[in-house]
């Protein structure tokens, strides 16, 4: 029986479901959570930020123990930690401690994401079968925080995100890592070389910039739409189908993301982003805006995860992809550190539409970066079949 499981699709599908349903179960309204008990926009932007601070310090000494270690041992050792600070975090009242406790539970999520993804390319099933797992327990998560927190209570949330890491767990323990990311030697680490590939840190710039941006969009969406009217139970089911509208992207990965150059990809991208900003800047009717969120915000963001894969593959040696991947990961949580403070600023003393209508010129001129970047077509990689 446990030499069926091993390595099956049942544990990739456990591992997957239940870690990005976790996720959402801890972040997803993060906003409303701490708004409710009082806390001010700025506050809020505080404890995001903090952990995007942390997340950035630790992620690229998470990304040099995956490229040494076995990652299945080390993913082992985050999510466990991510399960008990998640207990903690349930009992935690003030704002030092509710910022060191998301801070904590947020910087191992977030470090084992690269290799989640990275693994999801390099498992023995096609990306698309295993990754769609991701897209659904993130839709779950996000439906099911909304249900508890309305349903039964707020703290309720972090008992079920203790159970689900532990399903997650069970899933990871069941797999065994694929062979071009088992153990490394310590020549494999060392990160000189990309800080000579001009390309890639260029690279840095325009995924820091679009992740940053959605980062801090994604902890005041459900704010707005709660700002807008609407029920805290109704605004995760509409974050939840949201999260699912990327579905059909993942599962059909394999029909257009080896054929499609990178830098078109890029202006698909940035082009979904730009629309989503500009309703909100608008403050458009709201079902319009509603149906805007559901066609953009997590579509565009997963083709970004892809986009990310394939440029990396592209840009980067194979040895040193897991730590390329984890410094775009610390410039993500960089520049997120820095548009959740400022959004958090304006909030206080403005509304959501000038939010979105500053960050919008922010939008438009990494664009013009991406018109500008030569990147390699990235057609020869063959990741996504």
């Amino acid at each position: 029986m446990l030499e069926r499981y091993k390595n099956s699709y049942l544990c990739y599908f456990l591992m997957y479901n239940f870690y990005y349903l976790s996720w959402a179960i801890f972040s997803a309204l993060i906003s409303i959570y701490l708004l409710d008990k009082g806390f001010k926009a700025s506050e809020v932007s505080l404890v995001v930020s903090t952990s995007f601070l942390t997340s950035m310090i630790f992620q690229p000494v998470i990304g040099m123990f995956s490229d040494r270690y076995d990652v299945k041992k080390v993913n082992f050792v985050l999510f466990t930690l991510a399960g008990i600070g998640g207990l903690a975090f349930m009992f935690a009242s003030s704002l030092i401690t509710i910022t060191i406790g998301y801070s904590f539970v947020l910087t191992l999520i977030n470090g084992t994401n690269p290799v989640m993804e990275k693994i999801a390319s390099s498992s023995p099933y096609q990306y698309g079968k295993i990754r769609i797992w991701g897209t659904i327990g993130y839709a779950t998560g996000s439906w099911l925080a909304g249900m508890i927190y309305q349903l039964i209570s707020p703290s309720a949330i972090f008992i079920c995100f203790i159970i689900t890491m532990i399903l997650c767990i069970i899933g990871l323990l069941g797999t065994q890592t694929p062979s071009e990311l088992g153990q490394n030697n310590e020549e494999k680490t060392k990160t000189s070389t990309l800080f000579h590939n001009y390309k890639y840190l260029y690279y840095l710039i325009i995924a820091a910039i679009f992740q940053g941006i959605t980062n801090m969009a994604n902890t005041y969406i459900p704010a707005m739409f709660q700002n807008d009217g609407l029920k805290v139970s109704l605004v995760s089911t509409i974050l939840s189908f949201a999260v699912l509208c990327e579905a059909p992207l993942v599962l059909f990965s394999h029909k257009f993301m080896d054929k499609l150059t990178n830098k078109r990809l890029l202006i698909i991208a940035y082009s979904m982003i730009t629309i989503q900003f500009l309703c909100y800047a608008l403050n458009v009717w709201l079902p319009l805006k509603v149906i805007i969120t559901l066609i953009t915000k997590h579509p565009s963001g997963m083709l970004f995860i892809m986009i990310n894969l394939k440029i990396v593959s592209t840009l980067v040696p194979k040895e040193h992809q897991i730590t390329a991947l984890a410094f775009v990961q610390t410039l993500r949580n960089l520049s997120s550190i820095i548009f959740q403070n400022i959004a958090g600023q304006i909030l206080d003393i403005s509304s959501y539409q000038i939010l979105f209508a500053l960050s919008l010129i922010v939008i438009v001129v990494s664009f013009v970066l991406v018109i500008l970047f030569k990147v390699p077509s990235g057609k020869d990689q063959k990741l996504f079949n």
